[in-house]
């Protein structure tokens, strides 16, 4: 049996760690925000990230049914093509969320 005392010193301590990580980047904005390499990287990684989920959530999609990943392709270009129209993330997102849904379940018609 672990010991009252030591348990929650464990406790407090993942505690206080768990918020000191999530503190750092506010109490460091003021530094990151001089540095051209942190500027860029605000700049470029948030769509490297988004690509790399997609690309994650179609090919990981397409491997579950033998038709190849033909839904995934058409539903990520349609939202796409919607958000470089309509520069309406909301619109896009549901949208070919919406039709990912209606083409995985036909049973929905």
């Amino acid at each position: 049996m672990i010991d009252t005392g030591y348990a929650l010193g464990v406790i407090a301590a993942m505690a206080l760690i768990t918020f000191a990580l999530r503190a750092l980047p506010f109490i460091a904005s003021r530094w990151l925000q001089r540095h051209d390499v942190v500027r860029r990287l605000g700049r470029f990684l948030p769509l490297a990230i988004m690509t790399l989920l997609l690309l994650h959530a179609i090919v990981g999609s397409a491997r579950e049914h033998p038709g190849g990943p033909w839904r995934e392709l058409l539903c990520a270009g349609l939202a796409a093509l919607l958000q470089w129209r309509s520069r309406n993330p909301l619109l896009s997102i549901v949208t070919g969320t919406g039709l990912y849904v209606l083409l995985r379940n036909p049973s929905l018609f």
